[in-house]
């Protein structure tokens, strides 16, 4: 039972990450869910109609993904606001008719026979992905991902190529995603294209909302809790849903950048050769004296 437990919270880490890495471009995907079908359904061909084992298969699945993410992102992250919400809603529902009509899969009836995957690969999978975005959170991309974010109209006028910019993020979300989802169809061992519609995406928003939106650790604490919460309390698993909205609700009227606000710094100030080690502020009091 706890296995299952910290599988599944493991599983949603993933997810919010995925939309982490959109939301650090400035943009919002509701199209999480048919991203997971895509590394569920691509990984469980390959493993059980090929031979595949688990690994190299779940890494084909979210490159596969990943193209997918730039195939359908380069016209729809030219769209903002809620036009590019409709547009990644859309794209998850479109997902999810397709796999109801592609009988190599299953359709309707689903796809079985996969295997392999523990709550010990999903930890293993949860703590490089984090590692990964831990670095970026360091690295000068994590910079002009905020540049973006920030004012896509300035970062262009530093030279930033803006939808290139948010087609990485777009692709990366897809790539983890992926991931989730070929660990989630192994472990499962049965799936049906309903396990990833909407509603799926729509809570995994909701995660990082909860969680905070500035840094990566909020998308880890808002899967966590809102994974766990129900599983511990009983009588909250019943009413999944208006616990969501309730918690939404509380968290836009007393913390909108949610539980935790604080943003990762992406660079540290550091003087010049031959200067002073003061900070940059007494620097100024300095300079003013």
């Amino acid at each position: 039972m706890i296995a299952d437990h910290v599988f599944f919270a493991g599983i949603n880490v993933l997810l919010a990450w995925s939309v982490y890495v959109v939301l650090m471009t400035g943009s919002l995907s509701f199209a999480q869910g048919m991203f997971m079908a895509v590394g569920c359904y691509t990984a469980g061909v390959l493993t059980v109609n090929f031979g595949w084992p688990l690994i190299p298969a779940t890494l084909a699945a979210a490159a596969l993904a990943s193209v997918v993410a730039a195939v359908v992102g380069w016209p729809a992250l030219r769209l903002r606001g809620v036009y590019l919400i409709l547009v990644t809603i859309g794209i998850t529902f479109c997902g999810r008719v397709l796999l109801e009509n592609v009988e190599y899969v299953g359709g309707v009836a689903g796809f079985s026979g996969m295997s392999g995957a523990t709550h010990v690969t999903v930890l293993v999978a949860v703590a490089l992905v984090g590692a990964a975005l831990f670095w970026l959170s360091r690295s000068p991309l994590q910079r002009i991902f905020d540049a973006v974010r920030e004012d896509d109209r300035v970062a262009a006028s530093l030279g930033i190529n803006v939808p290139v910019v948010r087609l990485i993020g777009f692709a990366g979300g897809a790539f983890i995603a992926a991931i989730a989802g070929s660990l989630f169809g192994h472990y499962m061992s049965f799936v049906r294209p309903e396990s990833f519609d909407i509603l799926l995406s729509v809570y995994v928003v909701l995660y990082v909302v909860l969680g905070g939106v500035n840094n990566m650790w909020g998308a880890l604490l808002g899967a966590t809790v809102m994974t766990l919460l129900p599983e511990y309390f009983r009588v909250l698993a019943q009413w999944r849903p208006t616990v969501f909205g309730l918690a939404i609700l509380l968290m836009l009227l007393f913390r909108p950048q949610g539980l935790l606000a604080f943003r990762t710094l992406s660079s540290r100030w550091k003087p010049a050769k031959g200067t002073t080690t003061n900070t940059p502020g007494e620097q100024c009091k300095t300079a003013t004296s």
